[in-house]
């Protein structure tokens, strides 16, 4: 699945939701090592950006992300909608980051199909 296909909306625009699959999600679980957790210490005494703290989130949400979108080709959908991330602190120092949203079947919206539909300004105007 392509992730230009994944949206935090409840729309893709230019593509109708033709069929719903239901909720997908993606899980990882992660914590520093001991060298890590050292680094990002030092780093941290230092002041500014954490970047040993902020790699290991990154690795994390990228690593949910993939899960939820390989989760929702396994249904059969080509796009996701209503994505959002949690995050939970499991134990001292390991963290699970929750990627979901609603896997859907969309199609796209040929110029034939919103000819004569009303849009919202004429709606207005109206």
């Amino acid at each position: 699945m392509d992730s230009r296909m994944v949206t935090t909306a409840f729309h893709l625009e230019g593509w109708r939701t033709a069929k719903q699959y239901g909720v997908v999600r993606g899980i990882s679980v992660r914590s520093r090592s001991i060298l890590g957790n050292i680094a990002g210490g030092l780093q941290t005494l230092l002041g500014g950006d954490i970047s040993i703290y902020r790699n290991l989130c990154e690795k994390a949400r990228k690593e949910a992300f993939d899960v939820m979108m390989q989760h929702a080709e396994e249904v059969g959908a080509n796009a996701i909608i209503g994505m959002r991330y949690d995050a939970n602190e499991v134990i001292d120092g390991v963290t699970e980051v929750l990627c979901y949203g609603t896997a859907v079947g969309v199609e796209k919206i040929s110029a034939e199909d919103t000819r004569g539909e009303i849009g919202a300004e004429e709606v207005i105007r109206g």
